[in-house]
């Protein structure tokens, strides 16, 4: 399939784009480019197969991406991985994986701006690699989803349970469900509006536990102590765990890097929104061209911050994780304030941690809802998941993902920290899988691009390629590496002495053990190969996705105000 000319690219990245008249009888362009067919009388079409609506703006995609990233885990579970390694074990552990996202980003970002279609990394493992890995790596994404979106959900209550325990926690989780029910089932620029708003709330926590770092540490707090980097030298900057001397220092940073690569989410969430983004190879690129410096801010600059603010051996820090404490009390953020003797922040922390939490849970929905309806568009998940309403919801999909969150009721009869941790050990070995699959899907991309004769300059190809990744394939290669490596790593310590627990060694291992047996049953049945390179279909969707462009016209915002935003985030 031909791709367009240079011209065409410059058209469709235009402000000055002019819609066409309509195409026939049954069709019928819209001014964001949409064509609206007569399939039931209620779905929208992009293309022969995909009927969702591109109607998430630049600021969507870039807020969508920083909602997902930061959740509960970057104000609450990183605590547990200084208490595991130390100060200095969190920060390297923090950089060193950041690395790794940063690779496996990069691969994605090439693949989704050339072909951006719904749940693409899902459909690109079975278009690049084999369908048996489309396949397993589908329904690995969706279980991860799932998953996060029940740990967000009891994670809401713990939060909220923070200031009372009147309202009993099944109807916490209840409202949340409910809540979460009705943004979804709107119209997704709904659920876009939501996700911005609710993003904007992170970044403004995260930057302002940031800046209250720098300001407590020089003596900006009601002991006028100026502690600097105190606690890297009392009690340490590494911290020995299981066992003494440079053995329990390796153990301790594996500890914290194993916290690390739950706390640190990747490009899934940018991508799973490219078959609903306007202007898409133009807007993709951009969003994810901030994921380095998200990385850097968000998660580097934060776990520096929990190292200088809280001791490793801090009582109250132990004590509140150990003992599953509600909501900001279990924070090393908010055990600072405490030792600080500093009031009322807490409370501000914990409104601003339910944000963040909702918010995630939000796009984890979401996220797990389209790779769902992916899989079904694809014929890997029942026919049923592709019915979408008139506003382009998947809505079978999206309530099938909410009963899953059901699940959160089994706080009601346990121990919310346990079922917490439960749920944080299912879910990093799935995402472990997922930047591994990713990145075995651009090798797969990448060798397709070179045998069919195409090139990958950025001076001659831009068209083709609207993102070109730095070092390939070797920057991919190297996130396959270290993913695969992590995979098997995220639950050893139920191998060492005194450490075996079944419930533990399931929750770190079950998505490892489905995997395999996800890709080998679709094998066997439909007899699926590896794609040979030559034979690759590359363009799949694109010749559509290039019409839309050519005939897209913005949406002038509605007031100044939404048009600084989207100079913001554009």
């Amino acid at each position: 399939m031909a791709l367009s000319s240079g011209n065409d690219i410059e058209r469709s990245s235009s402000k000055s784009s002019v819609s066409p008249s309509p195409r026939n009888d049954e069709e019928k362009v819209t001014p964001a480019g949409s064509l609206i067919g007569d399939r039931e009388g209620s779905m929208t079409t992009i293309g022969k197969s995909d009927w969702t609506h591109r109607n998430l703006k630049p600021r969507h995609i870039q807020l969508i991406g920083i909602g997902g990233t930061i959740a509960t885990a970057l104000f609450i579970q990183i605590g547990n991985g200084l208490m595991a390694g130390g100060p200095a074990s969190l920060f390297l552990a923090f950089v060193i994986w950041c690395t790794f996202i940063l690779a496996t980003t990069v691969s994605m970002a090439e693949m989704v701006s050339h072909l951006p279609i719904s749940s693409p990394f899902i459909r690109f493992a079975g278009r690049y690699v084999d369908e048996a890995l489309g396949f397993a790596a589908g329904w690995n994404f969706w279980i991860y989803e799932v998953a996060l979106a029940t740990f967000e959900v009891t994670a809401c209550n713990v939060i909220i349970h923070f200031w009372s325990d009147v309202v009993p926690a099944g109807a916490m989780i209840a409202i949340v469900i409910i809540l979460y029910a009705l943004i979804n089932l709107l119209a997704v620029e709904y659920y876009g509006e939501t996700e911005f708003w609710a993003a904007l709330g992170k970044m403004m926590l995260i930057t302002g536990l940031i800046i209250f770092t720098f300001i407590v540490m020089l003596g900006g707090n009601p002991q006028h102590d100026r502690f600097g980097f105190r606690y890297w030298q009392n009690p340490g900057a590494f911290n020995e765990k299981f066992t003494t001397g440079d053995l329990g220092r390796f153990q301790g940073f594996l500890g914290a890097l194993i916290v690390a690569a739950f706390t640190i989410a990747g490009p899934d969430y940018v991508s799973m929104a490219a078959g609903e983004a306007e202007n898409p190879r133009v807007s993709m690129p951009r969003a994810y061209s901030t994921v380095f410096y998200r990385l850097a801010v968000f998660f580097v600059f934060g776990s520096l911050a929990v190292g200088i603010l809280v001791p490793y051996n801090d009582p109250e820090l132990k004590a509140a994780l150990g003992e599953g404490k509600a909501g900001a009390a279990a924070s090393p953020f908010v055990v600072a304030m405490n030792r600080l003797g500093i009031p009322v922040l807490p409370h501000i922390v914990n409104a601003l941690m339910l944000s963040s939490a909702f918010s995630a849970g939000n796009s984890y929905v979401y996220c797990s809802s389209r790779s769902l309806y992916g899989m079904a568009l694809e014929g890997k998940a029942p026919k049923i998941f592709t019915k979408v309403t008139k506003g382009g919801v998947p809505v079978y999909s999206v309530l099938f993902c909410l009963s899953i969150t059901l699940l959160s009721f089994l706080q009601t009869n346990n121990n919310a920290a346990v079922v917490l941790n439960w749920f944080v050990s299912l879910v990093t070995a799935s995402q472990l899988i997922n930047f591994l699959v990713m990145c075995v899907t651009y090798i797969g991309f990448y060798r397709a691009w070179k045998a069919q004769g195409r090139t990958r300059d950025p001076k001659t190809d831009r068209g083709r390629l609207p993102f070109i990744g730095w070092w390939q394939p070797w920057t991919a290669i190297y996130g396959a590496i270290g993913t695969f490596w992590m995979t098997f790593m995220s639950g050893y310590e139920v191998f060492l002495p005194g450490q075996w627990k079944v419930t533990n060694f399931l929750f770190s291992y079950l998505a490892v053990m489905i995997f395999p047996v996800l890709y080998l049953v679709w094998k066997l049945i439909h007899r699926t190969k590896l794609h040979k390179p030559h034979e690759v279909n590359l363009d799949g969707e694109i010749a559509e996705i290039l019409e839309y462009e050519k005939h897209y016209v913005p949406e002038e915002p509605k007031n100044k105000f939404i048009k600084a935003f989207n100079w913001v985030f554009s």
